[in-house]
């Protein structure tokens, strides 16, 4: 799997769900070892988690040319000359291919940005995005205009800057209240929030109160990151007067809708991105989680079931897989390596009888000693 700027979405993998690499080739005669298949990369966009059935975290695919490998194929099988022994000079058969892993993965895209535009609804954080940068969200005077995020990229002297537009913050929102987590998750992968108050609500300082107990509950390292606090709509008369009578130190008044504060803005954004560390997938280090290798019996067990003998190990399972069951050397030489395992002695001691049904690795066979 790897991480590109050329995929926006993971909506192909909810279409098509299953993903199968080529399989290997059989051994043939004439020398010939079987070729391995060849491999299957899947482009997913930048940001995007990968994980097991069980939550962990298998890689995180945080820039773009990230890659990790998720499921190893199986090996090509041998050719006939690999089983050519003083009694057998011309052996007529090969190795079928191995079968490779095979593993059940959950996908997440987490947006990476580098300002995370927090409030709650109809704050004017779409129409603060669309003055700060070329993006275009849907904006309109009514609550939950944005329901996903919007990303965009700002000019400033420090260099260009990704900000993300985070779907309005209801009270209960780290508690899954509304939208709220399927917000919340999203400003995992922000360096610097902003939290975006609207200056012509009743009570500002307590929606933004509201808005900050709500990340703190989500994730208390996310409210410890660098902040700016912006109190929009100052063209508006409310948020003027409000202005006026403001005390508290570090609050910037601006106006998505005039542009009026928004040099201010873009600076002490620059400024809080400085000092700003760089963040990772729940807090691990990227790509360091390696996927838990597949585990398969290792001692030969032999267990009674109401069809007859079922006969588990790594050795024993891996001998059926590579034996081509339609060739009579490779039955005679699947017998012998049997006997060299010690399968018809376990068999034997487990009261197996002539004509009873022994299974390996899914596969029936009639017991003959």
């Amino acid at each position: 799997m790897k991480a590109t700027t050329g995929v926006s979405d993971l909506s192909l993998y909810k279409q098509r769900p299953r993903w199968n690499a080529e399989a290997g080739a059989d051994g043939a005669g004439g020398r010939k070892t079987g070729r391995g298949g060849e491999d299957v990369v899947l482009d997913v966009p930048v940001g995007t988690v990968v994980l097991d059935e069980e939550g962990v975290l298998v890689a995180d695919l945080d820039r773009a040319g990230a890659e990790t490998t998720l499921a190893h194929g199986g090996v090509g099988g041998r050719g006939n000359v690999h089983f050519k022994s003083s009694t057998r000079r011309t052996p007529d058969y090969a190795e079928p291919g191995f079968k490779g892993d095979e593993h059940t993965l959950v996908l997440d895209l987490k947006l990476i940005a580098d300002i995370g535009l927090v409030g709650k609804p109809n704050a004017g954080k779409s129409s603060l995005l669309s003055s700060l940068t070329a993006a275009r969200p849907k904006v309109a005077d009514y609550p939950f205009t944005t329901l996903d995020p919007e990303l965009g990229v700002a000019e400033s002297p420090g260099g260009r800057i990704v900000i993300a537009d985070i779907p309005g913050l209801i009270e209960g929102a780290a508690r899954g209240a509304g939208l709220g987590l399927r917000f919340l998750r999203h400003v995992e992968r922000t360096r610097v929030l902003v939290y975006v108050l609207d200056g012509s609500a009743p009570d500002p300082w307590a929606d933004l109160e509201t808005v900050r107990k709500e990340v703190e509950q989500f994730s208390p390292a996310l409210a410890l990151r660098p902040f700016v606090v912006a109190v929009n709509k100052l063209d508006l008369d409310a948020t003027r007067g409000r202005k006026t009578r403001n005390r508290r130190k570090g609050v910037l008044f601006i106006s998505a809708l005039t542009g009026e504060g928004l040099p201010e803005l873009t600076k002490a954004m620059v400024s809080a991105l400085a000092v700003a560390p760089e963040v990772a997938a729940q807090g691990l280090p990227s790509n360091k989680t390696k996927l838990r290798e597949r585990t398969v019996p290792v001692a030969l067990t032999i267990a009674r079931d109401p069809s007859g003998f079922v006969v588990t190990g790594d050795r024993v399972e891996y001998l059926v897989e590579r034996t081509d069951l339609e060739s009579e050397g490779a039955l005679a030489r699947f017998q012998s390596e049997l006997d060299r395992l010690g399968v018809n002695t376990a068999l034997e001691a487990a009261g197996v009888q002539p004509g009873d049904t022994v299974k390996i690795s899914g596969i029936e066979f009639e017991y003959q000693p």
